[in-house]
């Protein structure tokens, strides 16, 4: 006579509200592999800034030394003294002038854009699609095509090595309207506007007291991008700015990279010298800015 045995039977998966917390749970629970991949691309992200420092920090010959260094030296301090006597770079009034430049680009983007964006997204108005299209186009042509008639333009106005030639071409962008029409589009209530027209309020009190406040993240982050995209600039000041004693600070680091014989140290002293503000930008807006990103993917 045989005995069988009998198996429990399998475990059936989770079925209803238990079931979708289980998964949930699941999905947000980080694999080994994530773990890995996550180490390794802030590892990837954050060594050029820190063999940067081990540049700045050393001398000249340390950056084409074999094995080379991974520790900091002794030298910092004297490297970023040397790069702020350099006459010929003028770094001290590239850093001026280029927190003039990139400052007074972020205010005008962020206004002029939400401005625009809002009359785009809530207000109607002949030609509103065409303007649009129009602006969408404006952006996908390279600023390279424009340089000459631009260039020709700064010099009748007699602008050319002045802070004007690369601060007013830039003071509006098609992508700050488009992604500010697109953030109010969802951010913005059509009740909330008509409600404030029945107040009694203008236009502008509407887009003052009602979609300002509405689009605060995105502008945090608007204004972030062109900050970054304005301090770095290189080929426009690069055109209009031919005199040494008025650059910005990517036209200064460029001067200290002229001689025959590169200081390596020098260079990534300046570079490093020039890395900081965009360090503190983000230390203190990097919450207003991460949180409008985080509002503007969950909107979307």
């Amino acid at each position: 006579m045989t005995m069988t045995t009998l198996r429990p039977p399998a475990a059936l998966p989770p079925t209803g509200r238990t079931g979708i917390r289980h998964r949930a749970e699941k999905l947000w629970t980080a694999s080994p592999l994530t773990w890995v991949g996550l180490v390794l691309g802030v590892i990837l992200s954050l060594f050029p800034f820190y063999w940067m420092i081990v540049i700045a920090s050393r001398t000249s010959d340390a950056a084409n030394s074999w094995p080379p260094p991974f520790l900091p030296g002794g030298k910092l301090g004297e490297n970023i003294q040397r790069v702020l006597d350099n006459g010929d770079a003028n770094i001290v009034k590239g850093l001026m002038n280029s927190f003039l430049v990139s400052g007074t680009i972020t205010v005008a983007t962020v206004f002029f854009g939400s401005l625009a964006g809002f009359a785009f997204a809530k207000l109607r108005f002949r030609g509103k699609n065409a303007l649009l299209l129009i602006i969408l186009a404006s952006m996908m042509i390279p600023i390279q095509l424009g340089v000459l008639p631009l260039y020709i333009l700064m010099a009748k106005l007699e602008w050319l090595n002045t802070m004007p030639s690369v601060t007013v071409p830039f003071l509006i962008g098609g992508f700050g309207i488009f992604m500010m029409r697109q953030y109010a589009e969802q951010a913005v209530p059509n009740e909330l506007i008509e409600a404030a027209r029945v107040d009694g309020c203008s236009t502008w009190r509407v887009y003052w007291h009602v979609v300002v406040p509405a689009l605060r993240p995105a502008a945090a982050v608007l204004g972030l991008l062109t900050f970054m995209e304005q301090w770095n600039q290189f080929f426009w000041p690069f055109v209009v700015l031919a005199d040494p004693a008025n650059p910005t600070v990517q036209i200064s680091l460029r001067s200290l990279n002229t001689a025959y014989f590169a200081d390596n140290s020098q260079i990534f002293a300046g570079t490093l010298i020039a890395t900081l503000p965009l360090f503190v930008v983000f230390v203190l807006f990097g919450r207003q800015i991460i949180g409008g990103i985080m509002e503007g993917a969950v909107k979307s």
